[in-house]
């Protein structure tokens, strides 16, 4: 596979199926922004942390690639007039979206209730899931805007909203194994 390939050189790229489009077309941008969100996800893995947490984002970051697959797919190509699938491209299930909700709830069940917002920071770690949890609405933002204009499976939507609340969860978790101080926010009285 050759890495360079001259064609974007003028400002456009290929989506699955050929289609060309300008490389600041908001379907790009959508799957950019995922690509950049796996990234964070593979900086969260590489730290110190419990070896489900590190099985759980590699699964994370399969699916980030299904998710930019089905960005990246132009819908005029992905199905036949007929109804089936043209590209052979996997997509997100209900099932991929309950291994985040179980995932959120056993690591909820360690955690204390909460009871302010809480300001990211208190470890590097617990840091860069902040990061990515604002790369994950980032993602999500762009995506829902995508959706309005070229739909496709809602389930990919509802992926990432789970994920940013996985990682929200993640952080408060990994505070926790890490002895963490939690900052609650709690807004000041102006004098």
């Amino acid at each position: 596979m050759k890495i360079y390939t001259k064609t974007g050189d003028k400002g456009t790229t290929a989506l699955f199926g050929g289609t060309r489009v300008p490389k600041h077309h908001i379907r790009i941008d959508s799957y950019g922004t995922v690509d950049e969100l796996n990234s964070h996800i593979g900086l969260i893995r590489d730290q110190k942390i419990d070896e489900l947490s590190k099985k759980t984002l590699i699964d994370i970051q399969d699916k980030l690639f299904t998710v930019g697959a089905v960005l990246a797919t132009d819908p005029e190509k992905a199905i036949l007039k007929s109804g089936k699938k043209r590209l052979n491209i996997p997509t997100i299930n209900n099932v991929d979206i309950e291994i985040l909700e179980n995932e959120i709830d056993r690591m909820n069940e360690l955690l204390p209730p909460m009871t302010h917002f809480v300001l990211p920071g208190g470890h590097q770690t617990v840091s860069f899931c902040h990061i990515a949890r604002c790369v994950c609405r980032r993602a999500e933002r762009l995506a829902t805007a995508l959706f309005e204009i070229e739909p496709f499976e809602a389930t990919t939507l509802q992926y990432l909203n789970r994920l940013s609340d996985y990682l929200f969860v993640l952080a408060r978790k990994l505070s926790l194994d890490l002895k963490a101080e939690e900052v609650k926010w709690i807004p000041t009285k102006n004098s």
